[in-house]
């Protein structure tokens, strides 16, 4: 058994569909068939439910494809490991954020480290969407500011910034010219929102459930800030935000108003478990003295 062929089997699992699965591991689908009739023959069991459709998991099968998730994961933290260490040797330090990250806090503690280590390259990575902690597990950043709720298994975090909410009105709202606006005064609104993120993720931007029990009318959905400011730009919805963001973006057409009645934005600093090297704990020594300097 190869690492390779559990890449397979989850890919088959995710796309039930050999042919898209061939497609996203640029394989030809005749030789991704082969691949799992000698693996269902290596293991004795049949692993997936031809149909016309496509493929189903057997109940073997969801076993056997869990246990292949945990396998290619703990690879790819074998791969992380491996390369953060490359990575301390070369005397780079990549940290991840997502939008604003802890606002202004983010670009002072990139300053202060690259102040105290001028020859360590810092590499600024910014996710969409709830992507913060997985680049973690991954490998594809060292250290990052995660907005919560997020998935921390597997990770090593502290709190350090929090900052209130503010709601994303075109400019010819009604209650754009307001100091501050309700939660409950914006229910019929329709709100953006994106499939990219976990769902808990989701729901707690949107603040779902509101106050008074009801759901938000759901908006269009977005991939990314830009898409997110454009839409409410052009009347088509409104978008939840921390209040930084309304230093770090704006656009012609729209305005920013606190939002009241809803819980702040918690930032936190994380890395993945056992990979505090010189130059991570380095980064959380100097972000912990902003915070409490």
């Amino acid at each position: 058994m190869e690492l390779r062929q559990l890449r397979y089997l989850v890919a088959i699992a995710d796309a039930g569909n050999l042919g898209r699965a061939a497609e996203a591991l640029f394989v030809s689908q005749p030789a991704l068939s082969y691949a799992l009739r000698r693996l269902e023959s290596e293991l004795g069991v049949r692993l997936f439910d031809r149909h016309a459709g496509g493929v189903t998991a057997t109940a073997a099968g969801a076993d056997v494809v869990a246990e292949a998730r945990r396998t290619v994961r703990q690879a790819e933290r074998v791969t992380a490991a491996a390369e953060r260490h490359r990575r301390g040797q070369t005397g780079v330090l990549r940290v991840g954020f997502e939008a604003s990250g802890a606002g202004e806090l983010t670009t002072r503690a990139r300053s202060e480290f690259a102040r105290a280590h001028p020859g360590v390259r810092v590499e600024p990575k910014r996710f969409d969407w709830g992507g913060e902690a997985d680049a973690l597990r991954s490998g594809d950043v060292d250290v990052a500011f995660v907005w919560l709720p997020a998935d921390l298994t597997g990770l090593h975090s502290e709190i350090v910034h929090t900052e209130p909410r503010i709601v994303g009105l075109p400019s010819d709202h009604p209650l754009a010219g307001n100091e501050a606006v309700g939660i409950l005064d914006v229910a019929d609104e329709p709100l953006l929102w994106t499939e990219r993120a976990p769902r808990e993720w989701v729901d707690w931007w949107a603040v779902n459930p509101r106050p008074d029990g009801s759901e938000p009318r759901w908006g269009p959905t977005n991939d990314n800030v830009e898409e997110m400011l454009e839409q409410v730009a052009e009347g088509v919805a409104i978008c939840f935000a921390p209040s930084s963001m309304a230093r770090y973006y704006t656009r012609p057409g729209m305005v920013w108003v606190p939002l009241t009645g809803v819980e702040p934005l918690r930032v936190a600093l994380a890395w993945a478990d056992g990979a505090d090297g010189p130059l991570v704990r380095s980064f959380a020594e100097i972000v912990r003295g902003l915070v409490t300097g």
